[in-house]
């Protein structure tokens, strides 16, 4: 996986309370970047509509995370995080994710997703697919 695989990408530097006693992002933090990053995912998305926005959080919810460490990050690093949507299916989707220090590929990690309203999944709004789609299809 490289950074070139991304059509969305979001740089943060970690912080120091980030860091644990072993000098490493502590572990749980990189669910936090992940969040962070697909939160700006999904904004790009929805076009800066705060609407639509609001309507797809209101009823999307991460029901699987997994990461996998590869290298680790550390202190005052500057890091980009890659975010694409790998699927989309009738009522959920699975986002990946890529964190990486220049070229170094340091982590990776996918979010599951699923659109559900009082314990129901229901539909992916379409115009909400189709905005996903148009981003992933973006040539860089």
């Amino acid at each position: 996986m490289n950074v070139t695989d991304f059509r969305f990408l979001h740089t943060l530097r970690v912080r120091w309370a980030e860091a644990d006693m072993q000098s490493v992002v502590f572990n749980a933090n990189y669910l936090l970047y992940f969040d962070v990053a697909s939160t700006e995912y999904f904004r790009q998305v929805s076009g800066g509509d705060r609407d639509i926005l609001k309507a797809v959080f209101d009823r999307l919810y991460v029901v699987k995370s997994t990461i996998e460490y590869l290298q680790a990050a550390r202190f005052d690093d500057e890091l980009v995080i890659g975010v694409k949507t790998a699927r989309i299916g009738r009522s959920s989707m699975t986002v990946e994710f890529g964190i990486f220090r220049g070229e170094q590929h340091l982590i990776r990690g996918e979010n599951i997703y699923v659109y559900a309203e009082d314990g129901k999944s229901l539909p992916l709004p379409e115009d909400f697919k189709q905005r996903i789609d148009a981003l992933e299809a973006q040539v860089l």
